[in-house]
């Protein structure tokens, strides 16, 4: 799996790791970062299919 760099405001980096964890959502940070991602690119998806930028599954099969 590629490492990616990126800087993060200190208070943020706080806020993430208070979800990180044996008391959190998600094993270590990197977890946190892929979900955050992920879940990011499908709010942004979701955003684009309403104002018709992207096709859906079913525009396609007409």
């Amino acid at each position: 799996m590629p490492k990616v760099s990126v800087e993060i405001p200190q208070e943020l980096l706080d806020d993430l790791d208070e979800h990180v964890g044996d008391e959190g959502k998600f094993v270590n940070r990197s977890d946190a970062v892929r979900a955050s991602i992920r879940k990011t690119l499908d709010m942004l998806d979701d955003i684009d299919r309403r104002h018709g930028r992207v096709e859906t599954d079913e525009s396609e099969s007409h």
